[in-house]
């Protein structure tokens, strides 16, 4: 199947009433606005301030393995990850042609809203829960704002370099579409390097 071909069938998938906009700025709202919630529960932070680093390993690490596992591999409880990136986005998408075409095309680009609240409400929120048992809430919520942060980073940088922006992160990205062996991390390539796979 050809570009043109794979955008056309994506496209025609697409309900009448999306708006790639909106899209975008659900995801932020939601996210900001769970940024915002967490630091209402900060109160005079000092080593707690170590969270941030560390989240931010810990979600670059998450980030490249699930990219690497289940978005290229099909997996049974997963498979709709796979069929979404992999027969999907790596189909439209290709290392010649990167560029989304509208804002339409944010459909095939930014992540599924339903799996912004399936992150926060599955993951973030319960590791916060249980950091805040064992650590208090600066930390808890350190950790929120933190994976939160994240997740909007990822969205940003990843439609950045569909839309044409982003530099050498733009371009390791567009090698992937050309060879998906490589160059896993959308954000910073710590784990690609750390594991060989940066090209």
């Amino acid at each position: 199947m050809s570009v043109a071909e794979a955008r056309a069938a994506a496209r025609a998938e697409i309900g009448p009433f999306y708006w790639g906009v909106g899209h975008f700025l659900f995801v932020n709202g939601f996210a900001f606005g769970v940024i915002g919630l967490a630091a209402t529960f900060l109160h005079q932070p000092r080593w707690s301030l170590l969270t941030v680093p560390i989240t931010f390993l810990y979600a670059n690490v998450v980030e490249y393995f699930a990219h690497k596992g289940p978005m290229h591999h099909r997996t049974r409880r997963l498979s709709l990850v796979f069929e979404r990136h992999t027969l999907m986005h790596h189909q439209v998408f290709t290392r010649d042609e990167m560029r989304a075409d509208s804002t339409r095309d944010f459909k095939m680009v930014l992540f599924p809203p339903v799996l912004l609240i399936f992150f926060f409400g599955f993951f973030a929120l319960p590791v916060s829960l249980v950091l805040e048992l064992i650590f208090g809430w600066n930390v808890a919520a350190l950790f929120a704002m933190t994976a939160m942060a994240y997740y909007l980073l990822y969205e940003w940088l990843h439609l950045s370099y569909h839309l044409g922006m982003g530099g050498s992160l733009a371009r390791a990205h567009s090698a992937h579409h050309g060879d998906a062996t490589a160059n896993f991390n959308i954000t910073f390539p710590i784990c690609d390097r750390l594991f060989g796979t940066c090209r």
